[in-house]
């Protein structure tokens, strides 16, 4: 299983930015997808993620201006990102399960947000 993230980039604080994640490959069945950040010095964090059946969780302090969605059918889940702050800035991670064993099997390579102040 192959993922790649889109739709990185800079942005000015208050701006909001939408990732895209494509997972391709052998994919017999989608199960959760989420992402995860890294910020510059800090260990990667858990940010959103969304269920097979549609159900979401978000980091506590990121629920209100974060939406993550999926399009099973185009096997792609999505972070809507709004008012975003320097602090949001970092490298953004998806995470897609396909098999019961693990819940994340396959990560992409990450793609950089930066938000200017």
């Amino acid at each position: 299983v192959q993922v790649e993230e889109s739709g990185g980039g800079l942005v000015q604080a208050g701006g909001s930015l939408r990732l895209a994640c494509v997972a391709s490959g052998d994919i017999f069945r989608l199960n959760a997808m989420g992402w995860y950040r890294q910020a510059p010095g800090k260990q990667r964090e858990f940010v959103a993620r969304i269920s097979s059946g549609g159900v979401t969780t978000y980091a506590d302090s990121l629920e209100g201006r974060f939406t993550i969605s999926r399009d099973d059918a185009k096997k792609s889940v999505y972070l809507q990102m709004n008012s975003l702050q320097p602090e949001d800035t970092g490298v953004y991670y998806c995470a897609i399960g396909t098999t019961t064993i693990v819940e994340y099997n396959a990560w992409g390579q990450g793609i950089q947000v930066t938000v200017s102040s």
